[in-house]
């Protein structure tokens, strides 16, 4: 992986770990850590080898504790237009690898909204996650009006963006903002391990799966059936369901080659 100057980006057993690495500002998201981090998406799209990405933060206090304040002070209209960490999180969202954020502490404002842009959230008990954006007279303006809502109600979205609460880890778990809540300590094995169950299934699957869902998800559910069917029709062509097929007939594990 290329050197970054905000980021770590190691490669280990199918896994694709993108670390942001400002522990001295609660590594906050500046011009430069988007920019990176759109890079190293963009690496780990083309590298074979890497089958799930998992974002995180260096540390053991914040996984993103927001936007940098000193470079959103001088944010104008048209930073504002161009919209690039809304542009990143509708890219992670669309991402045709699996994601999975896993929260080692703070998640606040684009943190938050980093997490909610991807697939599946793990969260260690320690966390804290909120979009207190209104508190600085701005919005969550990377998504987070748009999928806080679709994710936790319409209601509670409204009540928590509103009053820029910040909730801890359990009850962020409560109301589905994190799949899973685990001790300290263990964050990143819990999340090898839930990389290693997507990995132990079929490539295109997944990904046609992901895309199934998405698409059914923002749009009404006749146009979603209708994506879920060709997607359907499309794996009962590939080489990978007669060895999924196969292998379960055969009491054996399959072997999947993505095609």
């Amino acid at each position: 992986m290329a050197d970054f100057q905000t980021l770590f980006v190691t490669v280990e057993n199918g896994i694709g770990t993108i670390t942001i690495n400002r522990p001295e500002v609660r590594n906050a998201l500046s011009r430069q850590v988007v920019s990176e981090l759109q890079k190293a998406l963009e690496m780990c799209r083309h590298d074979s080898e890497v089958k799930v990405v998992v974002f995180t933060g260096a540390g053991d206090k914040s996984f993103v504790a927001g936007a940098d304040i000193r470079e959103l002070r001088e944010w104008t209209l048209f930073e504002g237009l161009a919209a690039a960490m809304q542009e990143l999180c509708s890219e992670i969202e669309q991402y045709e690898k699996p994601t999975i954020a896993a929260i080692n502490g703070t998640a606040l404002g684009g943190g938050c909204e980093l997490a909610l842009a991807c697939d599946i959230c793990i969260a260690q008990e320690n966390a804290r996650l909120g979009l207190p954006e209104v508190g600085l007279s701005v919005l969550p303006g990377a998504g987070g009006t748009q999928r806080l809502a679709r994710v936790v109600g319409k209601g509670k979205a409204i009540e928590l963006i509103l009053t820029g609460a910040i909730i801890e880890a359990r009850e962020a778990e409560r109301i589905s903002l994190v799949s899973k809540v685990v001790k300290s300590g263990e964050l990143m094995q819990a999340v090898r391990e839930m990389a290693e169950v997507i990995m132990s299934k079929g490539p295109l699957a997944v990904r046609l799966a992901k895309l199934a869902i998405q698409t059914g998800f923002e749009t009404d559910q006749r146009t979603g059936l209708v994506v879920e069917r060709l997607a359907q029709a499309l794996l009962y062509t590939t080489e990978d369901k007669r060895e999924g097929t196969t292998a379960f007939l055969e009491k054996r594990k399959p072997h999947f080659q993505g095609k």
